[in-house]
């Protein structure tokens, strides 16, 4: 009954607070300005630049292209916005105390004699990562999903890789670890939507981001210098991938790619992705968005390893290894989100992403060895080995999220409660050993689990 109690008066508390910054708004003579920034064709431009004279105030536009400029003084104003490849847009506003003025500048390509366009989807992609990188208070590299589908990319961590100040740490040609500003994997973080995610490793910090699909994103992003909002544990910096959020237009996204290589019989490799989303109602207030990816990577190795030795001074040969890798690995995942637009920046949200990851192998190793211990021919100092492996890894990756924000006239709410989880599994490991027609052998299958939340 106490805690009812102090929840209760915590709570009218609250609202008498708000209440009476909004009325103390209304009468000392300020008010707010809300709205979008659209190209001619209805497509939000997310990454603008909105200047407010007088007075200098500027904002940048949100994901779904929205600003807000909340406690500016009544009065007559001038918004100006800039936006890469757009003509620059201008146009009066009127402040007026205690209430919120509703703007949507709607923004024309430049002319014809200031650019040439040769492509048209990918351009707006670009622009939109250009426009970001410009307007970050921190030093940025963004890679939108126009640009990010448009390339043969396998994983998150291969679009990463074609980021300036970005290598990546491969595992039989996928990458795996991003190392940004030539730094150790270990000294940066992955986070979805701005927060944390754990390592699916017991043993490492950084994460392996080949576990997810890039088509599960919206964009991916690198911050190079952190600023005060972020946690300070990245030295070399931060990876966060931006989820889909519905747009004002439906959205209906379907591909399907394959592939074959003629090594070890024939090996395949296949691709399936979708995205269905769409605004309803009469002001589009309900948004929903869900996608799916889906890829199996039959990938094959066949190859010759020479080990080189000294005898007699000099470089030789003493064994080869004959090397037959086979892949199955299988990545699916999916991500969505809902969203409820209470006015014009207001409003509540739903978003989460999953991703699985089989990283299947087999190894076969034939190794003719010589041991050089006499120059005749007749001695007997070589053998052979045959050694075969098998793994079974399997890894996973989830992130929840849900919260809203509140516009008033002085204030801004933000809330957010989110929750993530990675896990790793082996499911089964097998080494075998054979020497000289079966002198030696050994087998060994184990089964391990780690959970991190």
């Amino acid at each position: 009954m106490l805690r009812n109690s102090v929840f209760t008066r915590t709570a009218t508390l609250i609202l008498m607070g708000l209440l009476l910054s909004t009325l103390a708004s209304a009468q000392s003579g300020r008010g707010s300005i809300s709205g979008r920034v659209i190209d001619s064709g209805g497509a939000v431009l997310a990454g603008a630049r909105i200047d407010l004279q007088p007075g200098g105030v500027s904002a940048i536009t949100s994901g779904q292209g929205e600003f807000n400029f909340s406690n500016i003084a009544s009065g007559d104003y001038t918004l100006n916005v800039h936006y890469v490849g757009f003509a620059p847009f201008s146009q009066k506003v009127t402040v007026t105390a205690g209430q919120a003025t509703h703007l949507d500048a709607k923004l024309q390509v430049a002319t014809k004699n200031e650019q040439i366009v040769v492509t048209a989807e990918r351009a707006h992609g670009e622009a939109e990562a250009i426009n970001r990188e410009r307007e970050s208070d921190d030093i940025l590299q963004a890679l939108p999903v126009d640009v990010i589908t448009s390339l043969p990319n396998t994983n998150i961590a291969d679009a990463l890789g074609r980021l300036p100040s970005v290598t990546l740490e491969r595992d039989e040609g996928e990458g795996k670890y991003v190392q940004i500003r030539g730094t150790e994997p270990r000294f940066s973080n992955v986070t979805i939507d701005g927060e944390k995610v754990p390592s699916p490793e017991s043993d490492v910090r950084q994460i392996k981001l080949a576990i997810i699909p890039v088509n599960l994103v919206d964009s991916v992003e690198i911050d190079k210098t952190l600023s005060a909002n972020q946690d300070g544990d990245a030295i070399g910096g931060s990876v966060n991938l931006v989820t889909k959020t519905a747009s004002e237009k439906p959205t209906l996204y379907l591909n399907g790619i394959g592939g074959y290589t003629p090594i070890l019989g024939g090996r395949s490799l296949s691709e399936f992705d979708g995205t269905v989303g769409q605004r309803f109602g009469a002001n589009k207030k309900l948004g929903v968005i869900f996608g799916g990816s889906y890829d199996w990577n039959g990938r094959g190795i066949d190859d010759i390893e020479p080990s080189l030795n000294v005898f007699n001074n000099s470089p030789v040969v003493t064994s080869v290894d004959l090397r037959e890798y086979r892949y199955y690995r299988a990545r699916y995942g999916f991500a969505g989100s809902v969203d409820y637009k209470l006015g014009d920046v207001s409003g509540v949200y739903i978003r989460g992403m999953y991703s699985h990851f089989n990283n299947f192998g087999d190894r076969w190793v034939y190794s003719p060895e010589t041991d050089f211990v006499t120059p005749t021919q007749g001695e007997g100092d070589g053998d052979v080995s045959f050694n075969a492996q098998i793994h079974r890894p399997v890894e996973v990756i989830g992130s929840l999220q849900a919260g809203g924000k509140h516009a008033f006239n002085q204030w801004l709410l933000l809330y957010e409660v989110s929750a993530s989880r990675s896990s790793s599994e082996d499911r089964g490991y097998a080494t075998r050993l054979l020497m000289d027609q079966a002198e030696f052998f050994s087998i060994s299958i184990g089964r391990t689990r780690t959970v991190l939340n």
